[in-house]
């Protein structure tokens, strides 16, 4: 009997037919029984591997349901493609690893639209600075600086004239560099000695921060002409390489010609006014980027711009001669408080 029951068992491996059609011998239920459990407790031993009829009918069952499955999720995830499609033209999709923009908006409720600074980042600039300072050279490095920055104020003058829109969006892009330049020096001096900055790489990155927001708006007011950008792609080049050596041969004398050329900033700004007042240039209404950075009256013009431009200079010119004076004494700049913040 046990030889039957074997022989069974292997006709159903090899034939994968169902091991419930045996023949009918003498309690045959019992040997059903037996054969049924024992195809399942090998075709067990197999980690469900279909060897046997019950395990291969078992597996084509189930395949329609995988198939119907993924379909349905291919279905899906199409509507899915297609309805983020259609937001994508509204509001861009966050990326990849979930990162979005918290929701920002103003005083008065409506949705903050500049994505270069942000309402924390805006200020009213102190008007009451007095513009008239001037640090007298003192010293050979001083004279140097300013007989240079003069010098430098002449090409300036006979290409621009009295122009003074795309003068200003040309002194812009030179006037950010230095904050760049210093506080990126500092930052890796910083990593390099293991010591803090005082909050000078914070503060001149500040500086170099807003005098691009200055260029950000002479931009809007200024339509620059081809060779006008190529002349800025030109002079930056050469002042950035420039400013970087010097910065690391003298960085007190790099701070005083800064101080100088915000000093001249001042006056090329206030000669801005003046055409201003007198109708040779139109005070058109000031851009909305302005507007916002320095919190100004919605009804601002051109005139207001200009002011609050020019008091950051001020601030950018009590700075610089601050650093350097600071190097003079013998210091380094960690040595003395950063005044950050000081626009």
């Amino acid at each position: 009997m046990n030889r039957f029951v074997v022989r069974s068992v292997m006709r159903g491996l090899i034939n994968g037919r169902s091991y419930c059609s045996c023949s009918s011998i003498g309690n045959g239920q019992v040997y059903r029984s037996a054969i049924v459990g024992r195809s399942l407790e090998l075709s067990g031993q197999r980690n469900g591997v279909a060897f046997g009829g019950f395990e291969w009918r078992r597996m084509m069952s189930s395949s329609p349901a995988s198939v119907e499955k993924a379909t349905s999720e291919k279905e899906d995830k199409t509507e899915n493609s297609v309805m983020e499609e259609t937001k994508g033209k509204e509001v861009m999709a966050a990326s990849y690893w979930g990162i979005s923009r918290p929701k920002i908006t103003r005083e008065d409720g409506t949705d903050w639209p500049w994505n270069c600074f942000m309402p924390w980042e805006t200020y009213k600039a102190d008007l009451s600075i007095d513009l008239n300072k001037h640090h007298k050279p003192k010293n050979f490095t001083d004279k140097f600086a300013y007989r240079t920055v003069k010098l430098l104020r002449v090409p300036t003058d006979i290409f621009f004239q009295r122009r003074y829109g795309c003068r200003a969006m040309m002194l812009e892009t030179v006037a950010a560099v230095p904050g760049m330049v210093g506080g990126m020096l500092l930052h890796l001096k910083s990593l390099r000695k293991f010591q803090q900055s005082g909050g000078w790489i914070k503060a001149l990155l500040e500086e170099a921060e807003n005098e691009r927001m200055h260029l950000m708006t002479m931009v809007e007011l200024v339509k620059p002409k081809w060779y006008e950008r190529l002349l800025v792609l030109t002079v930056q080049g050469v002042f950035f390489n420039a400013f970087f050596v010097l910065y690391m041969l003298s960085p007190k004398l790099a701070h005083r010609i800064v101080g100088y050329l915000e000093e001249e900033a001042i006056h090329s700004y206030t000669e801005y006014l003046k055409d201003i007042d007198s109708g040779a240039i139109e005070n058109v209404p000031a851009p909305a980027i302005a507007i916002d950075y320095w919190r100004l009256p919605k009804d601002a013009t051109l005139k207001d711009v200009i002011t609050v431009i020019r008091a950051d200079e001020a601030h950018h010119r009590d700075v610089n001669h601050f650093a350097s004076d600071i190097h003079f004494q013998g210091k380094e700049l960690r040595e003395a408080p950063a005044p950050l913040g000081y626009h």
